[in-house]
């Protein structure tokens, strides 16, 4: 076995929370991973953010490996994979990397490994698309429709400023991304080391965000469509303020659910491997569901965007994450706009007023 492997750990080593079991033992150290099913390999990024890491994943694919996820772009997330491909990984080329989204700590340093080992990016269309377009504002000036977007929301001036001054920044997280792609399709079957992988498709946290599940031992990667004790976030932002993104995340909740075996063992981003997709789901759909009646109820008079923090997150909103809860809130406002179950007012300062129309139970 190579340095810095460890073997997952036995029976003895797993627990039950909230219904879900995790059958291994601690997550891998700096430097390390844990081989927890044949031909994969789980490894752990540090992130310098309230999410303190990002899981990657390696699988066996010939003499090398294909990398699922890639971290941030950070000097000292490229020590880390120095450190993993000359140790666990065996000093083995990297044969393919695989993003499941977009998102900066998932496909970071995806450029910066393609070039390296001269590999392919393989990705959905809609992440690939999307991703490029949010590194090409690196270095423009924000745009005025965005400030629109904020104001509406019910951000003061010194909030807008500094929408403006962070505007760009996701590609400052992210190293060049290769000028083409290897394209992932919902239903696809990629062929890793003999063994095939299905590709499962969810939207709502992402455009187009890809699962692989490995049909032969149903091992899922989850990426962050199936975390263990949060849920991923889901967002309005300025470039689509009318976009449904609950609608679509809870719409692929429901097909992920009946499409996943139940005893899958799901490898997510963030979080433990876990069993019990099916009850992480039911919670995930739960939650959601018991946010927009409380949003409703909020709603029994107009309220901005930013009023509304309150109901649907449990910890106070500062400056740090205002950007995540606005999108969210709207995402929640915007879910009951497209059911009729809420009206919106903009008054002559160009701020957005809610106002729930019914106080359903359903959602």
């Amino acid at each position: 076995m190579a340095d810095g492997v460890v073997v997952a750990g036995t029976d003895a080593a797993s627990r039950e929370e909230r219904g879900l079991t995790y059958p291994f033992g601690p997550p891998p150290g700096p430097g390390e991973a844990v081989e927890i099913a044949p031909d994969i390999r789980w490894m752990r990024l540090a992130m310098p953010i309230v999410l303190n890491h990002i899981n990657v994943y390696a699988l066996r694919d010939g003499d090398g490996w294909a990398l699922v996820d890639t971290g941030l772009n950070l000097a000292a997330s490229r020590d880390e994979w120095d450190r993993l491909l000359a140790g666990p990984l065996e000093g083995r080329p990297v044969t393919r990397v695989i993003c499941t989204h977009m998102h900066p700590d998932h496909i970071g340093l995806a450029g910066w490994l393609c070039r390296r080992f001269e590999a392919p990016l393989v990705m959905t269309r809609l992440e690939y698309v999307t991703a490029r377009m949010l590194i090409a504002d690196t270095g423009q000036p924000a745009s005025e429709e965005g400030a629109v977007y904020y104001r509406a929301a019910g951000w003061d001036e010194a909030q807008v400023a500094g929408y403006r001054t962070g505007f760009g920044g996701f590609g400052k997280a992210v190293s060049s991304l290769p000028a083409g792609y290897v394209r992932m399709r919902e239903g696809d079957r990629l062929t890793i080391d003999g063994r095939q992988w299905r590709v499962v498709v969810g939207e709502g946290h992402s455009p187009e965000h890809a699962c692989l599940w490995r049909e032969d031992d149903d091992v899922v990667l989850g990426g962050d469509q199936i975390l263990p004790k949060i849920s991923s976030n889901v967002s309005v932002w300025p470039t689509e303020p009318e976009a449904d993104p609950l609608g679509d995340w809870l719409a692929s909740l429901e097909r992920i659910r009946n499409v996943l075996p139940e005893d899958a063992l799901v490898l997510p981003s963030h979080g433990e491997p876990f069993h019990g997709v099916q009850p992480r789901i039911d919670a995930l759909i739960r939650g959601h569901r018991t946010a927009l009646r409380r949003l409703e109820r909020a709603l029994a008079e107009p309220r901005r965007a930013v009023d509304v923090f309150a109901a649907l997150f449990a910890r106070p909103v500062d400056d740090g994450v205002r950007g995540m809860a606005t999108g969210e809130s709207l995402a929640h406002l915007n879910y009951l706009l497209h059911r009729g179950r809420a009206s919106r007012r903009r008054d002559p300062d160009g701020v957005d007023w809610w106002t729930a129309i019914s106080e359903e139970a359903g959602a």
